[in-house]
């Protein structure tokens, strides 16, 4: 990560980009003030409703909201972090309402057509151990070509130029093996009845992700790694610390030496669900930040910070005020404020808009969040 020099003028910082406000705030260093970022929006743009009375609102809403930074504000790029070689679903049920989708590696899923909770996986691929080994060996090489896009060569010039933050990906110790390959309850039971196959899906994806990182790194700085876990529910995380330790602590520690070899400085883990106690873990195993803390799951952002000075958090005001009228949403946004203020805070929705929020009040309660922004500075004492 490039070395950033604060000027100051009168003691006081001066103005520096988005990609300097992003990983400064998030490391707890003097900021001239926090960046104002989308985080998530309604499928992390727009709802379709707000398109349908809005006509053209999808491509303008980031210029009218002034949004800074592209996507949720930082951004992805389009390697395959995934499994690979998957082929095409086949559609095995359609409705006016929905579509069942099987993919040739055996994963089923269910996509609701405009509910706001729109996506379920109802098979996995992966029952038994000859599952796995067929799943590794075709789904799970780094040197895939075709993981990396035909363009890559000029997304990496355009890399090269940004002054946005940019992340690596990594679908998550956890995130990946209940996602793709056995599912939470499956997974559940085998880390009892066969550990050692937890522990070789968990190891072999993330030492495929940190091939896959070093062919990226040679030519593009990053500024942060992003794991996607979701790895907890409104009672706690998933699984016990024991068994974090055991299989997850490892494979984390691999991505934080990563980390310090390359100058990346943000390990960033998204993970729904209360997550307060979780972030101990997590911070154990070299995490720095941590999002979206939903307030519905009984996220704390004054507690997490008593508790964790020195994380990073992004998000925690609570979605629901923006079906509840103006009133409830200046009493949120002014939490922002006394986040910001103790540091190392980047304000945010807790998850996607549902659609019982108007366009009018999600307009509102960004244009409200954005003058806390731009009038408040952390207290940055180091």
């Amino acid at each position: 990560m490039p070395f950033f020099k604060i000027q100051t003028l009168f003691g006081k910082p001066i103005a520096m980009n988005h990609r300097e406000r992003f990983l400064r705030t998030l490391a707890g260093k003097p900021v001239d003030r926090v960046p104002f970022i989308k985080v998530f929006g309604g499928t992390n743009a727009i709802l379709p409703r707000w398109e349908r009375e809005h006509p053209g609102l999808s491509e303008q809403i980031d210029e009218i909201l002034k949004f800074e930074g592209i996507y949720r504000g930082w951004a992805t790029t389009d390697v395959n972090f995934w499994l690979s070689q998957r082929g095409k679903p086949e559609m095995i049920e359609k409705s006016e309402t929905r579509r069942v989708l099987k993919y040739p590696d055996g994963l089923v899923e269910i996509i609701m057509d405009g509910a706001d909770y729109y996506h379920q996986t109802v098979a996995w691929p992966v029952k038994t151990r000859k599952d796995w080994e067929r799943i590794k060996k075709k789904h799970l090489r780094p040197d895939d070509p075709a993981r990396f896009p035909p363009d890559w060569q000029e997304k990496i010039k355009l890399y090269r130029r940004r002054d946005y933050p940019l992340q690596l990906t990594h679908g998550g110790v956890y995130g990946f093996a209940r996602r793709f390959l056995m599912g939470d309850e499956q997974l559940m039971y085998a880390f009892y009845d066969d550990p050692e196959l937890v522990h070789d899906m968990m190891e072999t994806y993330t030492d495929m992700i940190l091939q896959i990182w070093e062919k990226m790194v040679e030519d593009v700085s990053f500024d942060l790694i992003e794991v996607w876990e979701d790895m907890a529910s409104k009672n706690g995380s998933l699984v016990s610390p024991r068994i974090f330790r055991e299989f997850m602590l490892p494979n984390y520690r691999k991505i934080a030496s990563f980390a310090r070899e390359h100058g990346i400085d943000v390990i960033l883990v998204d993970s729904d669900g209360y997550i307060d106690d979780l972030a101990g873990l997590m911070i154990e195993g070299g995490v720095t930040a941590m999002y979206p803390f939903e307030i519905g799951a009984g996220c704390n952002i004054a507690e997490a910070r008593k508790r964790y000075p020195e994380l990073g958090i992004i998000g925690g005001l609570d979605k629901e005020v923006m079906a509840r009228g103006k009133e409830q949403i200046d009493l949120e946004i002014e939490k922002a404020r006394t986040y910001i203020k103790a540091g190392r805070y980047i304000p945010g929705p807790d998850h996607f808009v549902l659609s019982n929020v108007s366009w009018e009040n999600y307009r509102y309660f960004m244009e409200q969040l954005r003058e806390v922004v731009m009038t408040t500075t952390p207290e940055v004492h180091l």
